[in-house]
């Protein structure tokens, strides 16, 4: 979940649904509420934290914070490098969880189709969006971070792409990797501004997870067919961001200056080939094939586990 919601396009939410972990994620993030205190002191801690599911809740954060932190860098430098190859593999994590979300739906009746072609709509027309410009004010920062929650435990909507719209996405990669070599260089006044950056998103993450959460599971209860059937067409919706050849119409620059595609358009590997000398057919395919072998491959171990 963690790499996944690094990457503009990919959602930490349709990881979780495909291990079989996220009606148990909703489920324990709606339960974290102030009544829990009153259980810690009448109960003690332990009934309290068996209430809040605290082992699983310490699992699923501690793997996706040490999974951004050691794959920030890594994943800025393969979109910096090798992009189409990178967007071929993450094309064909999403292809094959269509399949897999959308086989959950125990009927495909006219209201679930409906909700599969608004789902597709809703989440088509987030990709088209032109990304505003970077900002770095702690305050917009805070409520960027609480859209960006809401959109990443939804399979289909990606949390990072939203921070991009918002101009906020390399802000906070930045902040991340800028915390990594403030501590290498023991830098402190880079690690404390960085840190204080990274601190102010997470804690509106909190509480957009938190009432996001709740929402959600509520929902899932009341009409669960139909709300994994839009889940399944943010996952069609959003194949428009991910597929891997594309064609830089806009630039912009980053907090330090550097520039960065702003706006792109989808374009066939023949047109990229033309346009900058190689198409990468041949290997993102294979890397497509790749993706949708990991998706099955997690699939099959999160039934294993459930």
């Amino acid at each position: 979940m963690g790499a996944a919601d690094v990457v503009p396009g990919v959602s930490g939410g349709t990881i979780a649904f495909i291990t079989g972990i996220y009606e148990e994620l909703l489920e324990t993030i709606a339960g974290l509420k102030l009544g829990l205190f009153k259980t810690w002191k009448q109960e003690g801690f332990k009934a309290m934290w068996s209430e809040m599911n605290g082992n699983f809740l310490i699992a699923l954060f501690l793997g996706i914070g040490i999974s951004i932190f050691s794959l920030a860098k890594i994943l800025t430098y393969l979109l910096e490098t090798y992009p189409t190859l990178l967007w071929s593999f993450f094309f064909g994590l999403i292809l094959a969880s269509i399949w897999l979300v959308g086989k959950t739906v125990e009927k495909w009746n006219a209201q679930n189709i409906i909700g599969l072609i608004f789902g597709a709509l809703i989440a088509f027309g987030i990709t088209i969006l032109s990304p505003a410009g970077e900002t770095d004010n702690n305050i917009y920062i805070f409520f960027c971070g609480m859209l960006a929650i809401c959109a990443m435990i939804l399979p289909g909507i990606s949390g990072s792409f939203i921070l991009l719209l918002l101009g906020a996405y390399t802000t906070i990669l930045g902040s991340l990797t800028g915390i990594i070599d403030a501590l290498k260089i023991k830098d402190w006044d880079a690690f404390l501004s960085n840190g204080i950056t990274v601190a102010v998103f997470m804690a509106g993450c909190l509480i957009g997870l938190i009432s996001f959460s709740r929402l959600l599971n509520w929902a899932f209860k009341k009409a669960k067919n139909l709300i994994i059937a839009i889940l399944t067409g943010f996952l069609v919706g959003s194949l428009n961001k991910i597929w891997p050849w594309k064609e830089t119409m806009e630039w912009g620059l980053d907090r330090h200056g550097e520039k960065i595609p702003m706006v792109q358009a989808n374009i066939l590997p023949g047109k990229y080939e033309t346009l900058y000398g190689e198409s990468f057919m041949l290997y993102g395919v294979l890397l497509m094939i790749a993706g949708c072998a990991l998706i099955v491959i997690l699939e099959r171990f999160g039934k294993q586990k459930a």
